[in-house]
């Protein structure tokens, strides 16, 4: 046995690892990498998001999961309520949506639950398939932050003023936007107010009744579309901290994957600022001034 120790290619092989082993802890130091991510809570529950806004108004209770299916869903932190037009277009039936929000954080390997995965486990098929479709926010409410660190001059961080609303959390406040939404140089043409939203529809094959369904992620002040980039986003290296928040929204209303994205994109319009205050402050984090609720 000592022999065998002692033999070149065992050794090639126990050096090579030792190496490695001081190597990856050396970058780890020099790069400040953060293998273990540390949860971080924003101020507000996502259940704080306002149940009425200038257009939309919240019809019935929130929806309450059973004890089973909040431990499938993984959190605590959820949200499922639905939204009515409240002033439809001329001629048009008022347009119904199911927001569903769901926040997590410090879970490196955690996998998203989505619809392409829940529905057809509650016994729906997919139809045509899923497409990502453009989901336009008015800009009408931002600007461009000031007092941004200047270490982010390059991000250049927008913020949105919040709705003036008896039940909009801090009524006015500004509250700073995922950094993938700018206003450009200011222009029309450089506005980018977009989020891409990834829809499916669903076929119920007992009734026959046809669902859209469409989600992203906010995830470390960013936007992602599937998991794959949430894990890019928030499990980045260089940051100590890891969330993200599912934002789905759902229609058994719409014939289309535009028509859901055309009214997630009238929510969304006055309720997104709400929903960012349920997530933290990235620049703050970014910056070192960060301070976990309740401290």
């Amino acid at each position: 046995m000592r022999r065998k120790l002692l033999e070149p290619g065992f050794l090639v092989c126990l050096v090579t690892l030792v190496l490695g082993t001081a190597g990856l802890n050396a970058a780890v130091n020099a790069f400040k990498l953060y293998l273990r991510k540390m949860p971080i809570e924003a101020e507000y529950p996502v259940r704080a998001v306002p149940n009425k806004t200038e257009r939309w108004a919240q019809i019935g209770k929130d929806i309450e999961l059973s004890e089973e299916v909040k431990k499938e869903l993984g959190t605590e932190n959820y949200l499922t309520r639905l939204y009515l037009e409240q002033a439809p277009a001329e001629g048009k039936q008022p347009r119904v949506i199911e927001l569903h929000l769901a926040y997590y954080t410090g879970m490196v390997d955690t996998v998203p639950h989505v619809p392409e995965r829940c529905m057809i486990g509650g016994g729906f098929q997919i139809n045509k398939g899923t497409s990502i479709l453009p989901v336009t926010l008015d800009p009408a409410r931002w600007r461009l932050a000031s007092n941004v660190p200047a270490t982010m001059a390059d991000v250049g961080v927008v913020t949105a003023s919040r709705l003036h609303l008896l039940n909009s959390i801090r009524n006015g406040k500004e509250v700073v936007l995922p950094f993938d939404l700018t206003l450009g140089d200011g222009t029309p043409a450089g506005l980018k107010n977009q989020i891409g939203l990834r829809i499916t529809d669903f076929t119920d094959p007992k009734t026959g009744r046809t669902l859209y369904s469409g989600y992203f992620f906010l995830a470390n002040g960013r936007i992602a579309t599937s998991a794959e980039q949430v894990r890019l986003l928030a499990f980045n290296l260089t940051d100590d901290y890891a969330y993200y928040l599912k934002v789905q929204v759902s229609s058994s209303q719409a014939q289309s994957a535009a028509e859901l994205a055309d009214a997630a994109g009238s929510l969304l319009s006055e309720l997104f600022p709400e929903v960012m205050m349920c997530v933290p402050d990235w620049v703050q984090v970014r910056s070192g001034t960060y301070v976990s609720p309740g401290k």
